[in-house]
């Protein structure tokens, strides 16, 4: 996991690479609604680039991570699914439902059951490096979501100078992150992490989420600001010191959200003394997004020595595949 983290900026770099190269089909729809479909490592990219176009983008884009897709879907919509595998059952289930409803159907995935739906069907799609957990292709996903966008013509190319200048800044501060995120994380061990960010970082606090689960093997949760003020912060008043809190402070949040979570951060120390900050750097959205996802992917492995455990492996997940191969239609 260590080599496939280090790698993160390289998967940027290659997927810019990547992306330029493909040639999409022209289409003659006229799209009003984008939908991504995926689950886990394969949909959380999704979740992230809709974060990050939501101030950009002119026409609302929505993520799912179910079997059944939203009854809205029809000929106007760019429906999207999304599977590194490309056997993910839920996406494969979902596929079909928007192939019937006669969507404009693309496909993000690096073989399986998708890549021949795609392929047979003539869908446009993008076929990615295979060989990686989900989870570790994240670089090589997220920006072959971007450029499936560009090609529809429903962003601007803007994200390909962001994602370059980012790479190459991680790349550059490798070292730095590393070391922050292991003291961190020493920090860390033996409590239940919690997670809060500002609304529009929610995709991010979810991925660190995710990566504490299978990386790490911990339980913990994420909310957002300024709704956890309406809600979780009464929440607090039965808290303990087991619980630690990260909290990622983004330069371009609102100065009242701001405000909110300096006065949150004096609530959660009165009940536990593991409360900390974690500054995003880079000066846009996207700069900072994927330097506290690359932070929170460092974060996570090296909770995962604190803890002793494989950050690899996620035998319960296979397990349960195939416990539910026995229940098949």
């Amino acid at each position: 996991m260590k080599e496939l983290i280090q790698e993160f900026p390289k998967h940027l770099l290659d997927s810019l690479e990547l992306g330029a190269s493909i040639r999409f089909k022209p289409h003659r729809k006229q799209i009003r609604n984008i939908v991504i479909a995926g689950l886990g490592g394969s949909g959380i990219g999704g979740t992230i680039v809709s974060d990050i176009l939501a101030g950009s983008c002119d026409i609302p884009i929505q993520v799912y991570n179910d079997y059944n897709i939203p009854a809205f879907v029809n000929k106007r919509t760019l429906f999207l699914a999304c599977s590194y595998s490309g056997n993910t059952e839920e996406t494969i289930n979902a596929i079909g439902q928007a192939i019937s409803s006669g969507a404009e159907v693309a496909v993000l995935t690096s073989g399986g059951f998708l890549q021949r739906i795609a392929e047979e069907k003539e869908l446009n799609h993008i076929i990615i490096p295979s060989g990686y957990p989900p989870r570790s292709a994240f670089g090589l996903s997220s920006v072959a979501i971007f450029y499936i966008l560009y090609k529809y013509v429903l962003i601007k190319g803007f994200f390909i100078q962001q994602i370059e200048t980012v790479a190459h800044y991680l790349q550059e501060h490798q070292e730095e992150i590393t070391a922050q995120a292991k003291e961190l994380a020493s920090k860390l061990k033996g409590s239940v992490p919690i997670i809060y960010a500002d609304a529009k970082y929610e995709g991010v606090a979810i991925r660190l989420r995710q990566q504490i689960n299978e990386n790490s093997k911990m339980l913990c949760w994420h909310h957002v600001f300024p709704e956890m003020n309406h809600n979780e912060l009464v929440g607090w008043a039965g808290a303990s010191n087991i619980f630690s809190v990260i909290m990622f402070k983004t330069a371009d949040m609102h100065g009242r959200t701001k405000i909110r979570m300096d006065l949150a951060k004096e609530i959660f120390s009165e009940y536990t003394d593991k409360v900390f900050e974690v500054e995003a750097k880079g000066d846009t959205q996207l700069h900072m997004a994927y330097y506290l996802i690359h932070f929170g992917d460092w974060l996570s492995y090296f909770l995962s020595q604190e803890n002793q455990v494989d950050p690899v492996e996620v035998n319960v997940i296979d397990k349960l595949k195939s416990e539910l191969a026995k229940h098949e239609d």
